[in-house]
């Protein structure tokens, strides 16, 4: 009995003061998040009044005012670079996020890959599974495979030097190694 389905019960609150409750609800929820981007707009603009002070360029001289164009650029360069940083340092996190993202829903499917198992089979089985009934001579690779020959090599006669230096002296000598 225990598997019986339950009949759902009826609601006590009736349609008509639930959706009212869902208006208030959503009336009130637009009304935070009005307060919340305000508070937001207030708050950037006093973090920029404070970073950021008004210029006075009244009263500059030439010289002063390339000073003053030399050090914006300077600090231009260095919001740039942090930011530059930042914008990488988001990207990764974005990565990284989207991968355990994915390792989650890999985890939590229900798809497990199997565990494979060390098969030992010989090569006449695996022709025989893989080409059917038409498979029935027997091979043997191994009689198949090409033996190599390690070729000699031509050792160089050692003859006595002194004999070799008589015949390559004088003018002959010279003649035969040209001719060589």
């Amino acid at each position: 009995m225990a598997d019986a389905p339950k009949p759902k019960e009826k609601s006590k609150i009736s349609s008509a003061r639930r959706l009212g409750l869902k208006i208030r609800l959503l009336t009130v929820a637009g009304q935070m998040l009005e307060v919340e981007t305000e508070e937001k707009k207030r708050e950037r603009e006093e973090a920029l009044a404070e970073r950021v002070p008004p210029l006075k360029l009244s009263g500059l001289s030439v010289d002063e005012l390339m000073d003053l164009c030399k050090d914006l650029h300077r600090k231009i360069d260095v919001v740039d670079e942090e930011r530059y940083d930042v914008g990488l340092k988001v990207t990764k996190t974005d990565k990284e996020c989207h991968e355990l993202g994915l390792k989650i829903i890999e985890l939590q499917s229900k798809f497990k890959k199997p565990s494979l198992k060390k098969v030992k089979i010989s090569a006449e089985m695996m022709l025989s599974v893989l080409l059917g009934s038409k498979h029935k001579e027997t091979i043997d690779f191994k009689s198949n495979l090409k033996t190599v020959k390690k070729a000699e090599e031509k050792k160089e006669e050692v003859t006595d030097w002194r004999q070799n230096v008589d015949a390559m002296s004088g003018m002959e000598g010279r003649k035969k190694m040209f001719d060589a």
